[in-house]
């Protein structure tokens, strides 16, 4: 019984890390750039353990573990705004900017000036330039990004934003809900930038509610099983109790 519900509740956990990956998808549905996330199980053959109630003695134990995090880098809506500041990635490139932590890597798009007239994201962080932060005047206008990421104003030419892609993107780390650290940047080849664009979130609501359902009652019925376990063992002890009276 011990095996039973010790199989039983690993896959518990893993459904259990199941659903906080869900409802951070779902949390961030309307995240400017977000991408979503998907778990991977893997059967986990316990080396030692033996179940040899089964004729064959010698029965390996199967549990379930959560293998790894998958970044799904599909495409999200790409939907124009008009601001000169809102700029989207056609492609596979994310934006480079400066956090206290390092550099950082993000597809979110919405950008502002801050009071020094530094290009920065909407947690205040720099967005890098291929020469470092972009920086604007204050009487500076007509803010222009080219489609290879290259910037002007009114004052003329200021930089290039840096456009990075990766050759394996999984290698990447998510940090907080929207930046990525890690992975060997290079420059980017095969990435468009869209001033006036931002790209939306990839999460399909729909999607994500049907799958975090299916979470919710494969959950269920192991926890029902458990309880299950629980009660034969409870039924086998007062049964032996009662025959040793």
């Amino acid at each position: 019984m011990e095996n039973a519900q010790l199989i039983g509740l690993s896959r518990q956990i893993g459904l259990q890390r199941q659903m906080d990956v869900v409802a951070n998808n779902m949390a961030n549905i309307n995240t400017t750039g977000f991408k979503a996330e998907n778990i991977l199980f893997e059967e986990y053959v316990m080396p030692v353990a033996r179940d040899r109630d089964f004729p064959r003695l010698d029965q390996p134990l199967s549990y379930v573990q959560d293998w790894a995090t998958m970044h799904d880098l599909s495409g999200g809506a790409m939907v124009q705004t008009g601001s000169e500041l809102d700029i989207a990635l056609n492609g596979p490139g994310f934006f480079a900017v400066q956090t206290p932590a390092g550099e950082r890597f993000t597809k979110a798009g919405s950008f502002q000036l801050s009071a020094n007239g530094t290009l920065v994201d909407l947690n205040g962080n720099p967005v890098l330039g291929n020469g470092g932060p972009i920086q604007f005047g204050p009487e500076e206008t007509n803010i222009l990004i080219g489609s290879d990421g290259s910037v002007s104003s009114s004052a003329g030419a200021k930089g290039s934003l840096r456009l990075v892609e990766f050759d394996n993107p999984q290698d990447l780390q998510r940090e907080g809900s929207n930046l990525f650290a890690g992975g060997t940047p290079m420059a980017a080849t095969q990435t468009r930038a869209m001033q006036g664009f931002i790209e939306k979130s990839n999460v399909s609501g729909i999607a994500e509610m049907a799958e975090m359902i299916r979470v919710q009652r494969a959950y269920e019925s192991a926890a029902n099983l458990s309880a299950k376990q629980d009660e034969l063992r409870r039924t086998a002890i007062q049964r032996l109790g009662d025959t040793n009276a």
